[in-house]
């Protein structure tokens, strides 16, 4: 069992017994009223329960002896869970009855059709429980949508991370016995040699973007963020990059408005950059130019990164910024690619409350434009004789 779901069951288990008490309670001071069957049953909740279902993150409801709604939570009735005075999972329904039956806790996961947010699905993990004797009924419901898919996105992950080491660590395994083995060629040697060093700096590459990676998508702020300068950010991404252009015949070219200003990390802010940079150069055809261009855009500074590339598929825009996705695998490992570069990009951007969005053509190239809040709140080139401090 996971350490959330414990949480919830230790939940549950306190508000249960918390209810059960305020049942017992109001059904010793109170009196029971029957059906016209002489079938005793309570239909008034008693003091405080309306209080401790309010509190509850959980979805909470609490049915009578006939299955209908005496009180359900609003994160309940915003689920869909409950109608009116109905329940509406009919899986719920099914483990409500079956507890009013026998008397006993039950616990499970299901998964109902979504009604929040736009969800296909919503799995939750549910507790039901009896209150008190005249067949009342609680059900706790627990949203774990969140929880399963971050579960399947760090299964995914180290799954991915897995393969993308062993790819570079085979090779200099098989390269380094295959020196061996040609101790007596020179020639063959220095060729494995230079083999290795580019498995290396893959290598190398792959553990500092993940290094970069786990260091911002904790979505947690900046520790010591300042007020960066885009034209000086701009230059410097350039300037990595600009080996990898030339070797290409790729002309790397900046413009656009010059003095603006966000607040943040300037390193991290460089390395957003330079994976669009660089990425833009992979995907581009010799011969061609890539353009960074900036702008204000009323509280924003909008930075873009146009090339003339291969483009990318419609079905794949909705990816591109996964970890360890790729539009062309071949083409991506061949360069030394991570797979990284978009995914650090959304958590920078993220990081400095931005965002990162992309438009593209097959055929026609890419423009990947970051968005990111101006330093002071609104988008004004400062003059380059006016130092930082004293714009702020």
């Amino acid at each position: 069992m996971s350490e959330m779901a414990m949480s919830f069951a230790a939940l549950a288990g306190f508000v249960v017994g918390a209810l059960a008490v305020l049942f017992y309670r109001h059904q010793i001071e109170a009196p029971s009223r029957t059906t016209p069957d002489g079938v005793a049953t309570g239909t008034a909740l008693p003091q405080g329960v309306a209080s401790v279902l309010a509190v509850l993150p959980s979805s909470a409801v609490v049915l009578d002896a006939h299955d209908r709604v005496l009180r359900a939570s609003s994160a309940a009735r915003a689920f869909g869970l409950v109608k009116g005075d109905r329940l509406m999972a009919a899986e719920l329904l099914a483990l409500a009855r079956q507890v009013r039956r026998d008397g006993e806790i039950r616990e499970s996961e299901i998964d109902v059709a979504g009604h929040k947010f736009g969800q296909e699905t919503t799995s939750f993990a549910v507790r039901v429980a009896p209150l008190g004797t005249y067949g009342q009924v609680l059900v706790l419901a627990e949203d774990q949508t969140e929880r399963r898919r971050v579960e399947a996105v760090r299964r995914d992950f180290v799954a991915n991370v897995s393969h993308e080491l062993k790819t570079p660590v085979g090779a200099l395994s098989l390269l380094a016995e295959t020196i061996q083995d040609a101790a007596d060629d020179p020639e063959a040697v220095s060729r494995f040699a230079g083999r290795m060093q580019h498995e290396t700096a893959r290598l190398n590459y792959l553990i500092q973007d993940l290094i970069t990676l786990s260091r911002i998508q904790g979505a947690e702020p900046i520790p010591t963020p300042g007020q960066v300068s885009i034209d000086e950010a701009v230059s410097d991404a350039i300037d990595h990059c600009n080996t990898k252009a030339v070797a290409k015949d790729i002309t790397l070219v900046s413009g656009g408005t010059e003095g603006l200003r966000v607040w943040g990390d300037a390193e991290l802010l460089v390395t957003a950059l330079r994976n669009l940079i660089d990425n833009a150069i992979v995907y581009s055809p010799e011969h061609t130019r890539v353009v960074v261009s900036v702008r204000p855009a009323g509280d924003s500074v909008e930075i873009s990164v146009s090339d003339q590339g291969i483009g990318i598929p419609e079905d794949a825009l909705e990816r591109i910024f996964e970890r360890f996705f790729r539009v062309d695998a071949a083409r991506s490992r061949a360069t030394g690619g991570t797979g990284l570069g978009l995914a650090i990009v959304k958590h920078v951007a993220a990081a400095h409350a931005g965002e990162v969005s992309v438009w593209s053509k097959e055929g026609s190239g890419s423009t990947f434009t970051l968005r990111l809040p101006a330093f002071g709140g609104q988008a004004v080139a400062v003059p380059p004789s006016i130092p930082m401090e004293a714009a702020s």
